[in-house]
């Protein structure tokens, strides 16, 4: 059943409005049960001009008609807003995140300003809910009353909300992955078509180390002071590809006591946290699908898996190296950026963690 009971609707605000992330934001709170737009910021040329009127819409549905005639605004600390969600540049993410949640709003953040902040949960709502206790440290000290939430790199949710019932079932020893990464990813023009046509560029900056230390952070634990991450070793290989929505990941691994095949996709698909068990409004019924074709996952028939919230493995077999490999896709717009913010906002303010 739907967890609604107690739970009002809230203002919201989407910083960054008319980039990739932002626009997905808006297509996803749009007649949202429980948030309802009421700001957007963009840069403040844009300042006072219609939404509609300033940005270049780049998702397949129409704009809200709704958020067209909405005013723009510029980022600031009184945007009349309990929750804001953020997908600014990284300088204007340094500047206006923090002063957000000191001004009293609850700031959802997409960016990675915050994610590895010692008292900063990175939340991947099925995998790590509890890391939101972090919270009462987070406003003791830094003395506000608002608070900073952060959901991770999209490769890094794609793959830990596939690993982690592995994780929790046998323990994960080692992991070696490679990415296959949506042209979307890199945002708006993005990068130029002569580069991406024909051709897979195997560096994306920043990408592989994020992978690496926010997978752990995920997969760690919250003792109540500070967070410790998960130990194992882990290499990521980061490649842009020709695609345009839809982040692939072909993974290696070794888990403890080496399970069998069938325990492994059970596990998987057995899995659900608490985002199902609340029934909450954004949540996939089933956050990991299982494929048993032999070409499956694609991102042409399986991004919009569980509208677009869910990741799909695949390929599950024996690697003669590490045990265990196989393939997993995720939308990297939705799961892994505006729809992990959005679900970690339906979450908190289930839980009662957003105040009354």
């Amino acid at each position: 059943m739907p967890h609604t009971t107690g739970v009002r609707k809230r203002k919201v605000a989407v910083l960054g409005a008319s980039g990739t992330v932002g626009q997905r934001f808006i297509s996803l709170l749009a007649g949202h049960p429980w948030f309802e737009i009421s700001a957007l910021t963009t840069s403040g040329a844009k300042a006072g001009k219609r939404y509609g009127d300033v940005t270049a819409w780049l998702l397949g549905e129409d704009m809200p008609p709704e958020v067209a005639d909405m005013r723009v605004e510029t980022t600031r600390g009184d945007l009349d807003a309990e929750i804001c969600f953020s997908a600014l540049p990284s300088e204007a993410a340094e500047e206006w995140e923090a002063a957000l949640a000191k001004a009293g709003h609850h700031v959802f953040s997409n960016v990675k300003t915050h994610r590895m902040d010692d008292d900063v949960p990175l939340i991947l709502a099925e995998v790590n809910p509890e890391h939101a206790n972090a919270l009462d440290v987070q406003r003791r000290n830094r003395g506000w009353t608002g608070s900073i939430v952060t959901n991770g790199n999209c490769s890094a949710i794609t793959f830990t909300l596939a690993a982690a019932p592995l994780h929790l079932a046998f323990g994960i020893e080692q992991v070696v992955v490679t990415t296959l990464q949506a042209l979307s990813g890199a945002g708006y023009p993005g990068v130029p078509s002569l580069d991406a046509l024909d051709n897979v560029i195997p560096f994306i900056g920043e990408e592989e180390e994020k992978m690496e230390q926010e997978t752990k952070k995920f997969l760690g634990s919250w003792d109540g002071t500070s967070f410790k991450d998960a130990e194992f070793p882990f290499s990521a290989h980061c490649n842009r590809v020709s695609v345009r929505d839809g982040h692939t990941v072909t993974v290696s691994a070794a888990l403890r006591g080496r399970p069998g095949l069938r325990e492994v996709t059970l596990a998987m698909r057995a899995f659900k946290g608490r985002p199902q068990e609340l029934g909450l409004p954004s949540a996939p019924k089933q956050p990991i699908v299982v494929r048993d074709e032999r070409d499956r996952p694609q991102p042409i028939r399986d991004r919009m898996a569980g509208n677009g919230m869910s990741v799909v493995v695949g390929r599950v077999r024996e690697d003669p190296v590490l045990g265990l490999k196989f393939v997993v896709l995720g939308h990297n717009t939705i799961r892994g950026a505006a729809g992990a913010s959005v679900l970690n906002a339906e979450l908190l303010a289930a839980e009662g963690c957003l105040g009354a």
